[in-house]
């Protein structure tokens, strides 16, 4: 079993990645899952009293960062391919051949205290690999942010992300949380660092993040982008880091990503793209109760991008809240799951507050008025760990959800939606 990260203690002087010119990712043989994490992490108490006391001065902005590669006005959507991830165009033949794509989704991994939550999503997840079907076979995890916490750090990116996912046969793109672009107080590390070594690499290099591991670093073109596979366009947004709200535009950070949005969507209408589109970011538009509250600007700019194109998604995921919930919105005569998989393998929050009373679903949290479209919470976990495992076909996307503590045995779905493609409808 490989444990020892070999650059553990090295200087970043010393740090350089290694080209390989290939992806890799699994290890070749298993191995058992750790106890403990190699590096302690240290307490972040004193840094989360800084940035309360910040927070209450309204000092917190949201952070300026860097604009993917290849962007610019003449080219304003960064596109990633699951081709391009794994340096071959058999594994997306064989999908569309056989009609299916299944991939895994959450987000909300590292864990600051030791690698048991996460391990017990990751090896649930890792045993849908082994499926008798070929197209029941996941083809990538898409992580919907906050890799690591609780400030993106390089030193944990081994115990976090590289040795939870040691065994896992599969691309890794993920988005960007708030804590993978935080920086501490009195930390001058540039925000998103260790986030754009790790996921946003021109080539197939292994970090030394990766301690010896064998996984080769992502090659997103950046922290916005459109992922494409077969049946499938996912809109990857960066809302950026603040506790509350999300942010993907404003007078500080620029409007690069509204450029992006709208492009993107142009091109799904030009193209008549009728396969299944989805929104992804970190922060969620609507949450039940959680500590995180609602993100309304954000859905706002999104929206108008979607009204002005006449695209709208088939489905929107998020993370940052630590369980899970599903919204049903109501939008003229589309339905549009909203989904939070925050409970990847971070601390679980409840959605009630002691005392009160356990929410009963289906519940209605936004009623339809003049300027508002009816939001529906459908179902939702506050109690386990799990993941999404999403199956999307030429007709239908079906979201699924399962806990981890059920056990590698156990295939069904503890939740359920899906959505008609064609009639953008819920089933």
């Amino acid at each position: 079993m490989t444990r020892k990260p070999k650059h553990a203690a090295a200087g970043r002087d010393e740090m350089k990645p290694v080209e390989l010119g290939q992806p890799v990712f699994a290890q070749a043989q298993p191995t058992p899952d750790p106890t403990s994490f190699l590096i302690r992490h240290g307490s972040d108490k004193g840094a989360y009293r800084t940035i309360d006391e910040l927070n209450r001065e309204h000092r917190l902005k949201p952070m300026p960062f860097p604009n993917p590669r290849g962007f610019s006005d003449s080219r304003p959507e960064p596109v990633l391919t699951l081709d391009q991830v794994l340096a071959e165009t058999a594994t997306a033949r064989a999908i569309s051949a056989a009609g299916q794509l299944v991939f895994h989704c959450v987000g909300d991994t590292g864990n600051v205290r030791g690698p048991e939550a996460e391990e017990l999503v990751a090896d649930k997840m890792n045993s849908d690999f082994g499926e008798r079907n070929n197209a029941d076979i996941p083809a990538f995890f898409f992580h919907l942010g906050d890799v690591i916490y609780n400030f993106g750090e390089a030193e944990y990116y081994y115990d976090q992300f590289y040795d939870p996912y040691r065994d896992y046969p599969a691309p890794i793109v993920a988005l960007a949380g708030n804590h993978d672009g935080m920086v501490a107080p009195g930390v001058r590390t540039p925000t998103l660092q260790a986030f754009l070594e790790n996921f946003c690499q021109s080539d197939f290099v292994v970090t030394p993040q990766a301690g010896g591991l064998s996984r080769t670093a992502q090659i997103q073109p950046g922290v916005f982008y459109t992922f494409e596979a077969p049946f499938v366009r996912i809109i990857c947004l960066y809302s950026n880091t603040l506790e509350d709200p999300g942010v993907i535009a404003d007078d500080g950070v620029g409007d690069a990503q509204l450029t992006y949005l709208r492009a993107a969507l142009q091109r799904v209408k030009h193209e008549k793209f009728t396969g299944a589109l989805i929104i992804a970011h970190h922060h969620p538009p609507y949450t039940a109760g959680s500590q995180h509250g609602w993100s309304i600007a954000m859905q706002a700019q999104i929206d108008a991008a979607c009204q002005a194109a006449g695209v709208w998604p088939h489905a929107v995921l998020s993370g940052h809240a630590h369980n899970y919930q599903r919204f049903t919105r109501a939008h003229g005569e589309m339905e549009i799951p909203y989904i939070i998989a925050g409970n990847g393998g971070h601390a679980i929050a409840k959605l009630g507050r002691r005392g009160e009373p356990t929410l009963r679903t289906p519940m209605v949290i936004q009623k339809a008025g003049r300027d508002a479209d009816q939001v529906t919470l459908e179902s939702y976990d506050d109690t386990h760990y799990g993941y999404l495992r999403i199956v999307v076909t030429a007709s239908m996307l079906r979201i699924e959800y399962h806990p981890a503590d059920d056990g590698a045995g156990v295939k069904t779905p503890d939740d359920a939606v899906t959505v008609d493609l064609a009639a953008r409808t819920i089933r």
